[in-house]
């Protein structure tokens, strides 16, 4: 039976139960009550009846098992950053903040992987393995919690050459809406025994269960790192450059897209010293030394062809974060570009022969409509480059 918004369901007995399970830990506060029911995305607070908030997996199956029994919808909550409305409580019931169960609970350093809680951020988990010559490279821009970003099917900016949540994702721990505890997947890299359980649930947006823990590949930190900028006289003329590069399987770790309106609005959000409102590319090369240079050259003389600038370098950590960070920044920063508005993000995904097309027609679409429209998006996301990385692998000594 469908309920509108303006009919949320009956949490009375469910609310009485939960109470009695989690004490302190069952909040009713409007306060919070309010925070848990909007992302950073769609402005509309639906706020739930009541939060939650988990310590482990067993007080999940608690939760689940409660609202099973009384009909009540349950949402999942990890750090609130969704852009698409995930967590609003279009019916009431119950939010589920699993932001306290943040553990890291095994680092397998031989193996490349670890065992995390699904409240562990991205940024906690590199912070965690800083001092092991490791990283989680996947960084959909926010500091989005793990268990999150695997029931979304996270990706980010370098997901050009680490892949998305799909691939970096060996197993998980899932409460089932029966309030079973079940596991998927191992630690093994490969599988051919039964279903794939792991990517049905990947994705799934809280729809087929909870996700609790998540196993993940890791990946040594890359000898080289170097980041770059490049403007273009033209938005069609960047775009192209994608094209190239990602037909010839140039194995960057990321290509970000910023068209002028874009670009004028991180300028002054982020105060980029020396850039122009022009469309560009934000890149960063990982690998060997020899790898790298090859990678940059080839960039360089696509970009060049397009009618891209020299590639401006960012040599530093200090300036590469803080390049990275204007992007992470871009959705404040196109809110800055209207004072006293809202805004409403969407995205899309096409074949890349058909990239040039969808993002041209989309600008010429929003300048026609009146519309403040800055496009940013992730152009080389989730294409692989096997062969190319692999090559660039040989290189290193010892490989």
């Amino acid at each position: 039976m469908f309920l509108p918004p303006s009919a949320p369901v009956d949490c009375t007995a469910a609310v009485a139960a939960l109470v009695a399970r989690f004490g302190d830990r069952f909040a009713t506060g409007a306060a919070i009550r309010t925070a848990h029911g909007r992302g950073e995305g769609l402005h509309d607070v639906m706020a739930p009846a009541a939060v939650v908030f988990a310590r482990s997996t067993a007080d999940v199956a608690d939760v689940v098992r409660v609202c099973r029994d009384h009909l009540v919808p349950l949402i999942p909550f990890g750090t609130g950053t969704s852009l698409e409305g995930q967590i609003q409580a279009i019916h009431g019931g119950i939010s589920l903040d699993l932001s306290g169960m943040d553990k890291v609970l095994a680092v397998n350093m031989a193996d490349l992987d670890c065992r995390v809680e699904a409240g562990v951020t991205r940024e906690a988990l590199n912070a965690h393995l800083r001092g092991d010559g490791l990283f989680f490279p996947l960084d959909p821009g926010a500091n989005a919690s793990l268990g999150g970003m695997a029931a979304t099917r996270a990706s980010g900016t370098n997901a050009v050459r680490y892949g998305t949540m799909r691939d970096v994702t060996l197993g998980l721990t899932v409460v089932t809406p029966n309030g079973d505890i079940i596991t998927t997947g191992g630690r093994a890299r490969k599988s051919a025994a039964g279903y794939d359980l792991t990517r049905l649930y990947i994705g799934s947006e809280g729809t087929l269960g909870v996700i609790t823990e998540l196993q993940l590949r890791l990946f040594g930190v890359p000898e080289t790192i170097a980041a770059a900028v490049c403007a273009f006289d033209t938005l069609a003329g960047a775009i192209d450059a994608v094209v190239t590069i990602m037909q010839m399987g140039v194995p960057l770790a990321r290509i970000e897209l910023l068209d002028a309106e874009m670009m004028r609005a991180c300028i002054g959000y982020s105060r980029l010293v020396g850039m122009a409102a022009m469309p560009t590319l934000f890149l960063e090369f990982h690998g060997a030394p020899a790898g790298v240079a090859e990678q940059v050259q080839q960039v360089a003389e696509i970009a060049a062809h397009h009618g891209g600038s020299d590639l401006r370098w960012a040599h530093k950590q200090e300036e590469r974060t803080a390049l990275w960070t204007a992007r992470h920044n871009a959705y404040w920063a196109a809110r800055s570009l209207k004072l006293g508005c809202e805004a409403i993000s969407t995205d899309a995904c096409v074949p890349i022969s058909r990239l040039a097309e969808a993002i041209l027609e989309a600008r010429q679409e929003a300048d026609a409509a009146g519309l403040m429209a800055p496009v940013v998006g992730h152009v080389g996301d989730g294409r692989r480059t096997w062969r190319s990385a692999w090559r660039d692998a040989r290189a290193q000594p010892g490989a």
